[in-house]
């Protein structure tokens, strides 16, 4: 069984993210944890003028947020009355970031699905800033959905690679249980100006088709430099569907979350996002 945490604020973007989920995986056995952290919400509330009405103000918070879940898994029961899933509500007087943190270690998730917000003007990243948070600092894979996205049946899941890192066997198993459900093709794509592969190389290529052998695996290189335009390039040509990525440092995806100046074309993803955080997690 799926263990998947559902963050929400209640907003539109969010429950754009929870009924992707609930379609996404409607045949998994799945546990879903819809998780409220409010303690942002609560220092820059408005009633909140001084100490005095510091239990009052946090009371209320506390009630309405269990309120707001209560009435979210009747709707959710609504839209996806499913025998393969459980639900879960969690009310958290705690930051968004700590909270996922402290689920995913108590609850062994196996993956966190939030919604996007589009690229932050601010900070020159690609997603709103409460996922990227979670995809900096929530050590779980995190499948982030963009605002409106609908398309629950990916054909084809692009997966760049250098090759270079050990993958993690509990993560490439979640992306091949997700291909297999509705038989999707993996494009494993090395970007590289070299096709000659290092013994690492090759022993972390063989590892990875290992564990995905049950599905279909194409690998691809592409000749290039620009590795954020090339898999930007193959994206739009190939049709992809979704594009998994291993977060860490010096990865793809901290290139393309970081981009080097504010003149350099972001991936601007239109697509789901599945961010594999290459974590020994049991």
């Amino acid at each position: 069984m799926l263990s998947i945490l559902l963050p929400t604020d209640f907003s539109e973007n969010s429950m754009n993210a929870i009924t992707y989920a609930l379609e996404f995986f409607k045949y998994q056995r799945t546990t879903f944890y819809f998780m409220h952290a409010y303690q942002n919400e609560f220092y820059d509330h408005d009633d909140l003028t001084s100490r005095e009405v510091f239990n009052d103000v946090l009371e209320g918070i506390r009630n309405e947020s269990n309120t707001n879940l209560e009435n979210l898994i009747r709707e959710v029961k609504k839209i996806g009355p499913n025998p393969r899933f459980i639900y879960h509500t969690i009310s958290a007087y705690n930051t968004l970031v700590e909270e996922a943190n402290l689920i995913a270690d108590g609850k062994n998730l196996d993956l966190i699905v939030m919604g996007t917000e589009g690229k932050s003007d601010e900070r020159h990243i690609v997603f709103g800033s409460q996922t990227f948070q979670v995809l900096k600092y929530v050590k779980c894979p995190v499948l982030a959905i963009p605002s409106g996205y609908n398309n629950t049946q990916p054909k084809r899941i692009l997966f760049p690679t250098d090759y270079m890192m050990p993958y993690k066997r509990r993560e490439l198993k979640l992306l091949s249980i997700l291909a297999k459900s509705y038989r999707s093709c993996i494009d494993v794509l090395h970007v590289s100006t070299s096709r000659k592969l290092s013994i690492r190389q090759e022993d972390n290529k063989d590892f990875l088709a290992n564990v995905l052998c049950d599905n279909e695996v194409n690998f691809c290189h592409e000749d290039s430099k620009k590795i954020a335009d090339t898999i930007k390039t193959y994206i739009k040509e190939k049709n992809i569907d979704m594009i998994t990525m291993v977060n860490t440092q010096h990865s793809f995806l901290e290139d393309m979350l970081f981009p080097s100046n504010i003149d350099k074309v972001s991936m601007d993803l239109k697509i789901p996002l599945l961010a594999m955080q290459n974590m020994a997690r049991y």
